[in-house]
């Protein structure tokens, strides 16, 4: 019997997981069916238990439901634990469900794929969220001169900041005020972990806080660059988008499920292909 691998989320139409984990099947030789699931609002639970009860290997959790996977898994793993948030659920051979939480896995794959360091280097992080809660800790580890997160409500970066303080050298700004004090000094990488680019919006930030050798990340994806992206190139920094960090997680949750790990680098050029030829 063919193993079986679900995405759920609500909405879900817009998924890339399916295409992404047949390519990676293909490109590794592994055999498996991948799907996605739209699930209602409060049915999550329910879901996910008829889907493992009936033989499921593996399952991705996209929004709003990765705060309910952190609460269904039997066991976390120490990201996960810290993340507060599953993205990820493993059946192992007993039956035990085990959540994961790959997206820092992908984020950082896809920065060093592009050159970038995070060793040494001072590192901006805008928003305090979800998202960005789970990028902190594996980042930090690695080592940042400073990790500055920035947010409109300061209260929630000061929080993100003291909870992750024993990790790495980290503190908390308000956005209006990068440019105050010690946050003079250029960044050498910006993280955009807000949702403006989802809806078309800009931040404004000031220009002093890059340098041409600074990159600017958004984790969102478009077909087009972004109008954070817009900005960074605006500033002669170089931009990316969150395609890689999307891809970049698959390849770890299949490496997770599978014990193969994929290339992704090809499969992030044959979906930034569609995207830009209006492939759904």
């Amino acid at each position: 019997m063919t193993d079986r691998y679900l995405v759920v989320g609500n909405p879900i139409a817009q998924s890339r997981s399916p295409q992404i984990h047949s390519l990676f099947a293909e490109q590794t030789g592994e055999a498996l069916s991948y799907e996605s699931k739209l699930v209602e609002l409060d049915g999550f639970e329910a879901a996910a238990k008829k889907f493992f009860s009936e033989g499921g290997r593996g399952m991705n959790i996209t929004m709003p439901f990765k705060e309910d996977a952190y609460r269904f898994a039997d066991r976390l793993s120490a990201g996960a634990q810290i993340a507060g948030a599953v993205n990820t659920l493993a059946a192992s051979e007993d039956g035990e469900i085990i959540g994961h939480n790959t997206d820092a896995a992908g984020l950082i794959a896809d920065i060093e794929r592009q050159g970038k360091v995070i060793t040494h280097q001072r590192v901006l992080v805008l928003g305090a969220g979800g998202a960005v809660r789970g990028i902190l800790e594996p980042m930090l580890k690695l080592g940042p001169k400073e990790l500055v997160i920035a947010n409109r409500t300061h209260e929630k970066a000061q929080q993100l900041a003291k909870g992750f303080a024993g990790y790495g050298s980290i503190r908390s700004c308000p956005l209006d005020a990068l440019l105050d004090g010690a946050g003079s000094e250029a960044f050498d990488l910006v993280i955009n972990g807000t949702s403006t680019s989802l809806a078309g919006a800009s931040l404004e930030l000031p220009a002093g806080i890059l340098v041409p050798s600074s990159l600017c990340y958004d984790m969102v994806y478009a077909a087009q660059p972004t109008a954070f992206m817009q900005w960074a190139l605006s500033q002669g920094a170089s931009a990316s988008d969150g395609l890689g960090m999307l891809v970049g997680q698959a390849a770890e949750s299949f490496r997770i499920w599978r014990g193969v790990s994929p290339d992704f680098v090809n499969v992030i050029a044959t979906l930034r292909s569609d995207m830009l030829n209006g492939q759904t």
